[in-house]
């Protein structure tokens, strides 16, 4: 018999988020595969370092952190080969993700490769959209008002329409696209609005308000927030870091 693909959401961050079922999975696991950067440590393995079994097979999969896309479908092939081979031995697969494995979860990749051949479990985590909501402490939507979950790099002319037709609104990956965000959005008349997360759940974080931060880019694993619908929410005065 061929093993079970697990894909399990680790959450954003804080390794008390993980739920108690990937808690179960991974400290029980054969075989773990987790994303790597091609310079520096697994942020998801850090996330569940402390439970993974010291006699686990891992299998890191190296992902360049490019915006060009094809070379990591590349990766993605040579990774779902890899795996595969553990699950025809008959052993599961405890595939790590960050944040939620089907909300611009890496494990997507895999599963369309791999699932079509193989018995697949996800398991879902707690996502960057509700952590960083939290650390803003100002709810994200409410009744029928409309959530736009955007990615920063879209190209302005993409982003205003959407933006100017929802009541809240989620920019993600804001990275080296901060400084053009940030303008748009004071174009627009919202920045006073906009709240600004990074590393949301980690001792590191940094939460404020948009308007305030200085820096001309923000690291990859940062959001900005905006409500403009009919409830009376506005942005805290003042956050602690």
């Amino acid at each position: 018999m061929t093993g079970t693909l697990f894909g399990v959401g680790l959450g954003p961050g804080d390794p008390e988020l993980m739920t108690l079922k990937a808690h179960r999975l991974i400290s029980s696991a054969k075989v773990i595969a987790y994303p790597a950067p091609d310079s520096g440590d697994s942020f998801a393995r850090s996330i569940a370092a402390s439970v993974i079994p010291e006699t686990a097979w891992e299998i890191p999969i190296i992902v360049p952190m490019r915006v060009d896309r094809f070379p990591a479908q590349e990766i993605y092939d040579k990774a779902a080969e890899e795996i595969a081979a553990a699950l025809d031995a008959g052993e599961d697969v405890i595939t790590l993700c960050e944040g939620d494995p089907f909300f611009y979860g890496s494990f997507m990749y895999l599963f369309e490769r791999l699932s079509g051949n193989y018995a697949c479990e996800i398991v879902p985590g707690v996502t960057s959209l509700t952590a960083c909501a939290v650390q803003l402490q100002r709810p994200l939507t409410s009744r029928t008002d409309v959530l736009t979950v955007l990615p920063g790099p879209l190209e302005d002319a993409e982003l205003r329409p959407r933006i100017e037709q929802a009541q809240a609104i989620a920019i993600m990956k804001v990275g080296r696209h901060l400084p053009r965000l940030k303008a748009l959005l004071n174009d627009m008349g919202l920045l006073d609005q906009a709240g600004y997360v990074e590393r949301a759940s980690l001792p590191e974080q940094k939460v404020t308000r948009l308007a305030d931060v200085p820096s001309d880019r923000a690291p990859y694993f940062s959001m900005i927030l905006i409500y403009k619908g009919d409830e009376a929410w506005t942005l805290p005065p003042s956050y602690s870091s």
